[in-house]
């Protein structure tokens, strides 16, 4: 039986830090894997066996915690490399260990290295793609029932065993998709990077976009949202109110609504970067906004609409409550209309375009309006499209309610 020890040895100098080891005792024999792992005493609970992270110094937290972090990675990798060569093999040593411990390099587990990546992200400022990567690194984790796996040992059988797992979930093929995407982009990431060749455990799994149910509503059903009679319920009102001012506004993504703020009107101009791509979008203030914003009272906070309300609150937080509640709200008022499809607040900006669409506006003026900004050729058709010919298109759909 194995045993993992962290064996850590204080300086013979005052005021030195001491330096971590790993001892893998097997069969009565003691090896130990030397790290670069630098502390002083009194930062090490040989109790408990870890790291003790100052409230103060922030500096020396963020170090520590980063130690603890490299440690707790480096323990799961050996167990992982244990239990590869108890499987390989009938019998190996505790050289053995060690020798597969240095053989891979900081980063070669997938889990580990995903964490990173989605560390990276958030110190970018990327938080809706960390978030992504998050949610797809929970969901395999799942697979793998937490035990993680080498990148060079990531192969196609695994990621279509991944698949099925999927499959079997009940998940959608979009779905299976959207997470085999950002698993692929991880991937390749370490590609990239040098830390492990390339051999394509992708290939074998979907990863294209499947034809989903439309989810844009008739013009006949923005009227019939604009004009049920919510004076019953302030809850119902507030979420009718935001899917019709991201529908007034071009489809408005509900994000970009929570943040907008009231210096972002000027003039009769709304102007605002989307947070996804921060394009800088600009619309021409109409009627129907300005009565809309009238209705709800945010002199207490910097922002336009009723959507992140507590300054003492985390933002993100408020906006990612509020579109769950808005949301479930929608849904209910969809049934008070007969309305079989799920509305939500993206229906509003599928449905500023299709009804755009319909009323024979022309393609690149819609993706203008929106906000679009992927493929190089639409980028170069739209360049010289001046944004009053996108209000022109605009006021014209509102008249139409």
């Amino acid at each position: 039986m194995e045993t993992i020890k962290l064996k850590f040895r204080p300086s013979t100098k005052n005021n030195k830090e001491g330096i971590l080891s790993y001892q893998i005792i097997h069969e009565r024999v003691v090896k130990q894997i030397k790290t670069n792992y630098k502390f002083f005493p009194e930062e090490w609970n040989e109790d408990e066996l870890e790291l003790v992270i100052p409230p103060v110094q922030a500096e020396r937290a963020v170090y520590l915690a980063t130690v603890r972090d490299r440690i707790k990675w480096d323990v799961k990798k050996i167990e992982l490399l244990i239990n590869r060569l108890s499987k390989r093999a009938n019998s190996y040593s505790a050289d053995d260990v060690v020798l597969a411990f240095e053989k891979h390099p900081k980063g070669e587990l997938f889990f580990e290295f995903m964490e990173q990546t989605i560390v990276q992200l958030k110190s970018l400022h990327k938080i809706r793609t960390s978030e992504t990567y998050s949610i797809a690194l929970k969901s395999f984790i799942g697979f793998r029932q937490g035990i993680d796996v080498l990148l060079d040992e990531l192969d196609s059988d695994i990621m279509q065993q991944y698949e099925a797992y999927l499959k079997v979930s009940g998940v959608t093929m979009n779905t299976v998709s959207f997470y085999m995407r950002i698993l692929r982009a991880t991937y390749n990431r370490a590609v990239e990077k040098e830390i492990v060749a390339q051999h394509y455990p992708f290939k074998h799994v979907y990863t294209g976009v499947d034809k989903t149910i439309k989810r844009a509503a008739s013009l006949q059903v923005i009227k019939q949202i604009k004009g049920v009679d919510l004076s019953h319920s302030a809850s119902l009102s507030l979420a009718r109110d935001l899917f019709l001012f991201s529908f007034y506004t071009r489809g408005m993504s509900f994000v970009d609504m929570a943040y907008l703020k009231k210096v972002n009107l000027r003039n009769g101009v709304l102007s605002y970067r989307r947070r996804k791509t921060n394009q800088q979008l600009h619309i021409k203030w109409e009627r129907c906004m300005q009565v809309l914003v009238e209705k709800y009272n945010t002199n207490s906070t910097v922002y336009l609409l009723p959507i992140v309300t507590n300054s003492e609150q985390d933002a993100r937080r408020q906006y990612q409550t509020a579109l769950g509640k808005m949301n479930l709200k929608l849904k209910k008022i969809a049934k008070m209309i007969g309305y079989s499809t799920p509305l939500t607040m993206y229906v509003a900006r599928h449905s500023w375009a299709s009804i755009a669409r319909s009323y024979n506006v022309p393609l690149s003026v819609i993706s203008e309006g929106m906000g679009h900004e992927n493929e190089t050729t639409t980028q170069i058709y739209l360049a010289s499209l001046d944004t009053s010919i996108v209000d022109k298109a605009n006021r014209m759909i509102l008249k139409l309610l």
